[in-house]
Formats: structure tokens, sequence, C-alpha cells
């Protein structure tokens, strides 16, 4: 009922579409509601829905690198963290600093250097972790103490022989700790999906007393089910003292497949928060892609009614950084990131595609950074020009690491009509690894045939001096390879060993990835060349100068 100038009565009785809009009858096509406001009743009034905001908590840094065969150096966790900030991620975990040296170190460097999220370590609920993990996070923009125990009774029972009191006090004590030396405490139940219910309920509580400001809910086995772990989470948020005052978190693997699933059935129950990584990295089988949790929720926002902040435009470009870091390639089918993501073959699908994009997709690959202008540089394109191309596409280089890519892109301009932004962004990347060296390739040269034996003679810089060295092997590569061991007396057993063009047509950029294993530690290696003999041997030195490192 609408009350105008004391006299006047209108009643508009609204009607509730399907699709959420407000109708007025069509039979009041103008109301006067005086000489200055006038209604037409025929516009339609969207329903007004509040969006969640969903954080995105990224675990790339700690929970990814630990499958097995990746080990990151600083420089490449710096890589990776500065792509993350790009991508607007919420917190970046970089890592568990009381786990190694080189853990630490990375923590504290990404936290002097990241600004605009939160940076935080994982500690167990021990006063030496914790001290520790605020240790390498106090010099944070905004740091975070993420705290754990785990509560069911199968780890209370074997791992800590104690009682669920026991762990209660253990919990709420590590918190307190915590929270005086930072603002801002995770606190995870590890293993809460085998655990029970209530007592879940009871720790949470009496920790959000303590001070926790998040509250996390890790399937650390990947053991739960999508309507199992929804019921979960509305039990947690209907019976959890305080946990109104604080955000829930949701961190899911991925052993039965489900962990992009559970973490969206968790943010659909009232999640506000969500632990993944790019690529689905972590142990055993991995955890929730980011990936996959974010263009879910952006595509079906209206289902979600929620919203993350990130910009999906850098969704590609760090799936790219990531595996070439670790030296994990993404499978070609992989949801969103994967090469066929994209890719339509059959003929039916082709046609419609032809007609409408729509009719086959559901999201655009600009959407996550791909196919977007492409902008061809030649070996007349000069320094400025490169570097500006390199800072549009996201990138923040040192002036001397802009000199070391224009010198590659020189080279690679002789040897390719065109470079295209990909084969620039390849450079790039190469260039993240790009530190003084041990051995630098001075020279090489390979003899092989179906009737003859591969042979190799390859001559290395050794801290500037050249040294050459001679083998035979089953293959040219093979042979290059026994060459090097000779010249650097590293022994190390070749575990994988992959290739893949990096751009297309007959002057490619091709991208080696090798992983070798010294002492029971494993290393990744990189080379970018349009030779694939060069980028291979480039890889393995690669490798090879990091055990160097590793070794000093």
């Amino acid at each position: 009922m609408v009350k105008l100038g004391g006299t006047t009565r209108v009643t508009l009785v609204p009607k509730v579409t399907g699709r959420g809009f407000f109708v007025f009858p069509p039979k009041i096509k103008l109301i006067n509601l005086g000489p200055k406001l006038s209604f037409n009743s025929s516009l339609k009034f969207k329903e007004v829905t509040q969006m969640k905001m969903v954080k995105i908590f990224d675990t790339t840094l700690r929970d990814g690198e630990q499958s097995a065969g990746i080990n990151l150096n600083v420089d490449e966790k710096l890589q990776i963290a500065r792509q993350l900030a790009r991508l607007n991620v919420d917190i970046i975990e970089a890592g568990f600093a009381i786990a190694s040296p080189g853990d630490f170190t990375a923590i504290q460097a990404i936290a002097r250097e990241i600004k605009g999220v939160t940076v935080c370590s994982l500690s167990r609920a021990v006063k030496a972790d914790i001290e520790r993990a605020w240790e390498a996070l106090k010099e944070a923009e905004n740091p975070l103490i993420h705290t754990f125990i785990a509560t069911s009774d199968i780890h209370m029972k074997y791992k800590f022989n104690k009682e669920p009191d026991q762990i209660v006090s253990m919990a709420v004590e590590a918190v307190k700790y915590a929270k005086s030396l930072c603002p801002n405490i995770e606190f995870s139940a590890e293993d809460a999906t085998r655990s029970d219910w209530d007592f879940l309920c009871r720790i949470f509580g009496e920790v959000i007393k303590a001070g926790a400001t998040i509250i996390n809910v890790p399937d650390t086995v990947g053991y739960a089910i999508p309507s199992e772990f929804a019921k979960m989470i509305q039990y947690l948020k209907e019976n959890t003292p305080g946990i109104d005052r604080v955000s829930l978190s949701v961190h899911c693997h991925n052993d039965l497949g489900l962990a992009v699933s559970n973490s969206l059935a968790a943010v659909a129950n009232g999640a506000d928060q969500v632990e993944c990584t790019i690529n689905g990295l972590g142990e055993r089988a991995g955890n929730a892609a980011l990936e996959e949790v974010v263009m879910a929720i952006k595509t079906r926002a209206e289902n979600f009614k929620a919203q993350t902040r990130i910009v999906t435009e850098q969704i590609h470009r760090s799936s790219l950084l990531v595996s070439t870091l670790t030296g994990k390639p993404v499978q070609h089918n992989k949801a969103i990131v994967g090469s066929n993501a994209f890719a339509h073959e059959a003929g039916i699908h082709q046609d419609g595609m032809l007609k409408n994009r729509m009719t086959y997709e559901i999201m655009t690959p600009e959407s996550i950074g791909l196919g977007q202008s492409n902008i061809i540089l030649g070996k007349h394109s000069g320094r400025h020009a490169v570097k500006n191309r390199i800072q549009e596409l996201g990138y923040n280089l040192s002036e001397a690491e802009i000199d070391n890519t224009y010198q590659r892109f020189i080279e690679l301009a002789d040897k390719k009509k065109e470079v295209t932004d990909s084969d620039l962004e390849a450079l790039v990347r190469n260039e993240f690894k790009a530190i003084t060296d041990k051995y630098e390739l001075d020279y090489f040269h390979v003899s092989t045939g179906n009737s003859t034996i591969p042979t190799a003679t390859i001559r290395l810089k050794v801290d500037g001096t050249p040294i050459q060295e001679a083998s035979c092997g089953d293959g040219p590569i093979e042979a290059i390879y026994k060459a090097i061991d000779r010249i650097t007396d590293v022994t190390v057993k070749l575990d994988e060993y992959n290739i893949k063009a990096v751009t297309s047509g007959e002057d490619a950029l091709g991208e080696v990835i090798v992983k070798v294993r010294e002492n029971g530690h494993a290393y990744v290696g990189r080379g970018l060349s349009t030779d694939i003999i060069e980028a291979s041997t480039l890889a393995y030195l690669h490798a090879i100068n990091k055990i160097v490192r590793a070794i000093k």
C-alpha cells in the first residue's frame, strides 16, 4: 500500500516470476504519483540477491609442493607467489616454516615481497612450530598462522596416544599462543571427515573462543562424498558455538576424484573459503584444483549465490607457470586448463561451434586467458618493444632479466620469422631459472643414424673454463647426457623426460622437462630451444646445476 498526499492510496500487488523478476499487474499501466513522480508498471525489477564472497586459499607452495618429485627452490617459489598475486588469490600458504631451512627462507622472502594478499605458514599445534612460523611471517603485510591437530579417533589413538580432552587442550593452547603473536589464526582439524561431528563442534567452539579467525575442515584422505560433506558443513554451521564470527574453510583431497565436488558442495552449504592448488597438485591424488573450483563458481554463480575475487584471465598463465616450474605436465583433457579443454573435433560439434560458440562452450577460452590478442614480434623489434610486451603480458622482470630475455629473443628471432606471445612467455618462464650456473653449454655435436652408433661431443664452461668430452649411447640424447656426466662427475638417475611444442609451426619452440634423482632427492630441469637436442641438453644441465647448488 502506498499513501500519497495524505489521501490517495494505491495498492500494488507484484507477481514473482520463476526467474526472480517482480512484475506488476498489466492492468495498471501508469500510476500517477504526483506532479514529479510516475511509475511505469511494464518495467521489470530484478530481484537483488546477495552474492557471498568465497575466499580462495592457495596452497600450491605448501600442499602442492608435497607432490612426489617436486622440489622448488626459493626463486621458483617467489615466481609462483608473484603469479598467485596477479591471479588475486586471497591467501597464499607459502610453506611449512619449521619443515626445512629452504621452506623458512621461501616463506620469509614471499612475506617480505608479496603485497595485497595474506601470506600464511603452516604449523603443528606445537610452540616451536608456531614460533618458527611467526619468525618467517612477521614482515608480511597481512600474516596468517595456520595451526592444526588431528581429531579423528584413529589419529588421536595411534598418532598422539591421547584422549579427546587432551587434544582440545593442545589445540586451545596452540591457538592462544599463536594469537599472542599474530592477529589472524586458522585452525584445522586434521582428518575432520573421519572425526566425530559433535567433537568437531566442541573443539572448533573452543579454538574460536581462544582467538581463531578461520576454522578449516580438511578431508585429509579424500574420504568424503558431496552429499555427506554438505550435511557435515550444515551441522557444523548449526552446532558450533561462535561459528558465525569466523570464516569456515574446507580443504579437500582427491583420492576418490571428488575434491572439487566436495568443495563446491561445501560452498553451497555455507563454507566461505576453499583451499586448493593450481592444477590440483598435492599428495597422492592431489587437492581440489583452483581453476575448476573458481570457474565452476563463476559459471554457475546463480546456483551458488557466490563469487570469488580471482582474475580468471590469469588462470591459464598460472597453470602453465606451475606446470613448467614443477615439471608436472597438465593432462590434455584436464578441465579448464588442459590443451583439449576448448578443442572440438566431432563434426556435429564443429558445425555448432561455427554457428554459435555457446552450442558447445559454457565458458570462453578468453575467460581464462586463452585466445587473447597475439602481437607478433620479429628480429627488427627493439628492446623497448619486447620489454613493453612482457609487461603487457603481466610479467614484472628486473632490468637484468629483461636484458637476458631480450638476448634470447634476438637469438630466437634469427631462427624464427615471427616470435609470438607464446614464444615470448616461454622465454620469460625460462628466465625464472636464470641464475649463475657452474656448468654452461658452450658447444655440442651429435652423430646418429639407423646404421651408426650415436655419439656426442660436448663442451661445457665450468666456472668459465671450457672442458670437452665425448660419449656414445643408445640415442643422441643419452650420448649427450653421458658426456655431461663425465664432465660434471655427478651421478644421477633419469626418472622422467618430457618434450612438448610450446608454439606451432615447423620452427616451433620445444620445451624439454626432465626429472633426475640424486641421493634420493628429485630435481627438475627445463630447457627451451627450436632444436630438441639443444633443449634436452639445457634441461639436463639445469637439473645438474640445481644439484650442485643443493650440495653446496
